[in-house]
């Protein structure tokens, strides 16, 4: 933790024993206990936010993202739920609800969301990627690889995308297309690169 993140967490903090319900205060010091990965008392603070403030998306959102990665998956889908309901053009919440039913064995209600969301935006580059995932695991192996080829057109900078089209690659036991994309992952994202060389290269 750096001496900037100290210093607002303690002033957060003297604000907070001042007025233990102010629902700004609670909600800054839930995200940045987020930041630094102190996800229990993060998500009190996000309980206590949303029971003064139901209808805010951004906090469901941040609170079914807190939960996510906790593997609190069915909680973070009822959030992720929520959310679409009071927002529904927030693309991220549409990727990671597909993520969590897909992840809960419910493939049809991933392909279900997903399609949902790219009738919103059909340039939403993550949306293709869990699209991609949950067609490799229903062995509809030609839709995955076009689903991870779309994110890639969208996105073609950035590291998500090229995980994707790497795994599918490893998936099919295509050696010559992991490591094209093990190549451009070096730039883009070091550690996932090295994960990738240190088992196959």
């Amino acid at each position: 933790m750096n001496a900037v993140n100290d210093n607002e967490r303690e002033q957060l903090e003297t604000a907070l024993q001042q007025e233990q319900d102010n629902p700004d205060k609670l909600y800054e010091k839930a995200l940045l206990l987020i930041d630094q990965q102190e996800n229990t008392e993060a998500l009190e603070l996000l309980d206590r936010y949303i029971s003064i403030k139901r209808r805010d998306s951004a906090a469901l959102y941040a609170r079914a993202v807190t939960n996510l990665s906790m593997s609190n998956y069915r909680k973070a889908g009822c959030d992720l739920l929520k959310t679409i309901v009071l927002d529904p053009g927030f693309m991220q919440a549409y990727k990671h609800l597909g993520f969590v039913q897909f992840t809960l064995g419910k493939e049809e209600s991933a392909l279900k969301t997903l399609k949902k969301a790219l009738e919103i935006d059909p340039r939403y580059a993550g949306i293709y990627c869990v699209l991609g995932d949950a067609y490799l695991d229903l062995g509809e192996v030609d839709k995955a690889k076009e689903a991870f080829e779309k994110a890639l057109e969208l996105e073609p900078d950035h590291a998500e995308p090229h995980c994707k089209i790497a795994m599918y690659y490893l998936s099919r036991g295509d050696m010559k297309g992991l490591k094209k994309e093990y190549e451009i992952l070096k730039t883009l994202d070091a550690a996932m690169a090295e994960q990738i060389g240190s088992l196959f290269f």
